[in-house]
C-alpha cells in the first residue's frame, strides 16, 4: 500500500511539473523572450558591424531580422563522447565567407541552465580546427612539403598563393581552440580524432583548394554571451588578429530558473532558449512571419496572441494559396553554381550571396526562398526542392514528389509524374526504404528519355536529398553521368561512397540537411534491397 501510495504522489508532482512547464513555456513567452534576446544580438552585430551575420539553423534563425546566411552546425556533434565532424554539413560556405569578409558571426541559443550549446563550445571548434589542418595540409603540398618535385612541380602552384602565402603557411595554427569550461581530458580525447576527421575531410571531395585561396588567416573561434564584457572604447579591429574569427554568439540569458518578467502592461516569463524545438510552441508561426508582425504580436498581450498567430499563420497559407492562380507551382530556377561536366570532385564555389531574411522583404521573395527554391544538381538533370503545396502548375519534365500530399499538375505525359508519400524515418523507419524501388524505377524511365527530373518533398531538406543520393548511386557513374544503371554492380557501397557523393550533392543543394535515419535506409537499400519494378526496361 505505501509503495502504491508513492507513486501516486510521485505522479501527481509529475502532473504538477509538467502543468508549470506548459503555463511557462506560452506562446507569448517564447516570443516576447526572443524578442529580448534579438536586442542582445542587434548590440553585438554593431559593433563589427562588417562582419555577416550567419543563423544556424534552426533555432538561431529565430534571433535576428538581418541574416546575412545560415549555416547548419548540430550540438550533438559536441555532445560528450559522441564527438562528430560530419562529412554531410561542411559548412563550407561559413569558411569561403569568412574569408572574403575577414571574419563572421554565428547565432544560436540554448535552454537554461548554459551559457552555450554544445554546437559552439565544441561541433564549431572541431570544425574550424579540421579546416585549419586540412589547408595547411593542401599548403604544404603545393610548396612540395608533403610530395617529390617529380610529383608536385612549380607549376601546380596556384597563381594566388603568393610570397607572403607561403610564409604564413609554416605559422599556420592547426590547434584545436576550446572555451575554458571544456576539461582538459575532453579536450585530449577530441584531440585524438582530429587526424581521422582531417584524412575524412581530404577524402570526401571537398574544394579545400577554393577555402584556402580565400583564407589568409587561420580560423578561430571567439565566444560572445549576455555574460561577456565588452569595453566598447577598447574593442579590436577584427582585421587586426592573427586569425579569421568566427564570432559564436549564444543569444539567451543562461539563467538556471524561468525568470518573471514585468513590462509597462503584462507580466511574463523569460525562457532562455525559447526558439528552440519551435515544433512545440511556435503553431506554424516562421521566423520570418514572426519578425513581419513583431511589434503587433509583442503588443498584443498573452490573452490574444495566440489568436494573431493564428490569423496571421492562416492568412500566409491563403495568401500562398491564391498566388497558384498566376504562378507556377514550383519556381525552377538555373543552379546557384556554375554547370560543369566535370567529375564529383568540382572545383567551382558556391555563390555566397544568399537571399538575406530581412523584415522589409515581401512575402513573395521569402516563399521563394524557403517552398520555390529549386537546385540543380550540376550537369546531371536532376533537381532537388520543396513544393508550395496547393497551387497548380504546368511542367514539361518529370516530376517525382515525395511529400505526403500529391500536387494538381497539367503534364502533358502522365507518366511524367509520380507521388510517393515518404515520411521521416522518425514516424516510419522503413517508409524511405519501401519506396525507393518505385522512384529508381520512375527516375530510369524519364532519364532515359533525355528528361530533367525534379525531386521535390515537403521540405527539400531530407527525404528528396536522400531519393536524389539513390538515384545517383544507382543510375549514375562516379563522374556523374547518367548510365542507366552499368556502373551499379561495380561500385563498391560503403559509407565513404556514400558520403563522397552526399557531399557532392551538398554542394549544389546547399539547403540539404539529410537525417541520419533515412541515410541509413538509403545505404541498407544499395547493399541489400531488391531494385523493385522493372516495368520501364
Amino acid at each position: 500500500m505505501e509503495t502504491a501510495s508513492l507513486e501516486i504522489d510521485r505522479l501527481s508532482i509529475y502532473k504538477a511539473a509538467r502543468s508549470i512547464k506548459r503555463r511557462d513555456n506560452t506562446l507569448y513567452n517564447a516570443l516576447l523572450s526572443i524578442y529580448e534576446d534579438s536586442i542582445f544580438v542587434g548590440e553585438i552585430s554593431q559593433i563589427w558591424p562588417e562582419l555577416p551575420l550567419l543563423a544556424n539553423l534552426r533555432c538561431g534563425l529565430w534571433y535576428s531580422p538581418n541574416f546575412h546566411s545560415t549555416c547548419y552546425f548540430k550540438s550533438t556533434d559536441g555532445h560528450t563522447n559522441n564527438w562528430s565532424f560530419n562529412t554531410s554539413r561542411l559548412n563550407l560556405h561559413v569558411a569561403l565567407l569568412a574569408g572574403q569578409r575577414g571574419g563572421c558571426m554565428i547565432v544560436d541559443s540554448t535552454r537554461k541552465g548554459k551559457r552555450f550549446p554544445d554546437s559552439m563550445s565544441k561541433t564549431i571548434p572541431i570544425w574550424t580546427c579540421v579546416l585549419n589542418r586540412a589547408i595547411s595540409n593542401y599548403r604544404n603540398r603545393c610548396f612540395g612539403g608533403g610530395r617529390t618535385s617529380s610529383q608536385y612541380t612549380v607549376s601546380n602552384v596556384p597563381d594566388v598563393l603568393s610570397t607572403d602565402t607561403r610564409q604564413v603557411s609554416s605559422d599556420w595554427d592547426c590547434t584545436l581552440h576550446l572555451p575554458l569550461w571544456v576539461s582538459e581530458t575532453e579536450k585530449a580525447l577530441i584531440e585524438d580524432r582530429l587526424e581521422q576527421w582531417t584524412m575524412e575531410l581530404e577524402a570526401s571531395g571537398a574544394d579545400i583548394s577554393s577555402i584556402a585561396l580565400s583564407l589568409k588567416k587561420p580560423l578561430r573561434p571567439l565566444w560572445i554571451s549576455q555574460k561577456t564584457v565588452i569595453w566598447l572604447n577598447e574593442v579590436p579591429e577584427y582585421d587586426s588578429w592573427d586569425f579569421t574569427p568566427i564570432m559564436l554568439v549564444s543569444a539567451s540569458s543562461p539563467s538556471p530558473t524561468y525568470r518573471q518578467r514585468t513590462t509597462s502592461e503584462f507580466s511574463w516569463n523569460y525562457i532562455p532558449g525559447a526558439g528552440d524545438d519551435e515544433e512545440s510552441w511556435a503553431r506554424g508561426l516562421s521566423p520570418y512571419l514572426f519578425w513581419k508582425h513583431a511589434y503587433d504580436l509583442i503588443s498584443s498581450g498573452p490573452d490574444v496572441c495566440n489568436q494573431k498567430v493564428a490569423d496571421i499563420v492562416e492568412k500566409d497559407r491563403v495568401y500562398r494559396a491564391q498566388r497558384g492562380g498566376n504562378a507556377s507551382q514550383i519556381s525552377v530556377r538555373p543552379s546557384r553554381f556554375s554547370r560543369t561536366s566535370d567529375n564529383f570532385s568540382i572545383k567551382q564555389h558556391p555563390d555566397l550571396e544568399s537571399p538575406c531574411i530581412d523584415g522589409n522583404e515581401d512575402s513573395s521573395s521569402a516563399h521563394t526562398m524557403d517552398d520555390g527554391a529549386i537546385f540543380w544538381i550540376d550537369s546531371t538533370n536532376v533537381a532537388v526542392g520543396a513544393p508550395c503545396l496547393g497551387m497548380e502548375v504546368c511542367f514539361t519534365d518529370s516530376l517525382l514528389n515525395c511529400a505526403e500530399e500529391s500536387l494538381t499538375l497539367c503534364l502533358e505525359n502522365t507518366k511524367a509524374y509520380l507521388h510517393l508519400s515518404i515520411v521521416s524515418s522518425k514516424f516510419d523507419r522503413f517508409s524511405l526504404f519501401r519506396n525507393l524501388p518505385y522512384a529508381l524505377d520512375f527516375a530510369r524511365m524519364n532519364l532515359r528519355q533525355g528528361k530533367r527530373l525534379i525531386i521535390c518533398c515537403n521540405n527539400g531538406e531530407d527525404i528528396s536529398i536522400c531519393v536524389c543520393l539513390a538515384i545517383l548511386m544507382v543510375l549514375f557513374n562516379g563522374k556523374g553521368y547518367f548510365d542507366d544503371g552499368k556502373s551499379f554492380g561495380e561500385t563498391n557501397i560503403s559509407k565513404s561512397e556514400l558520403r563522397r557523393r552526399l557531399v557532392y550533392i551538398c554542394k549544389y543543394a546547399v539547403n540539404a540537411r539529410p537525417s541520419r535515419g533515412n541515410l541509413k535506409q538509403v545505404f541498407n537499400y544499395l547493399n541489400g534491397g531488391n531494385l523493385g519494378p522493372t516495368s520501364s526496361k
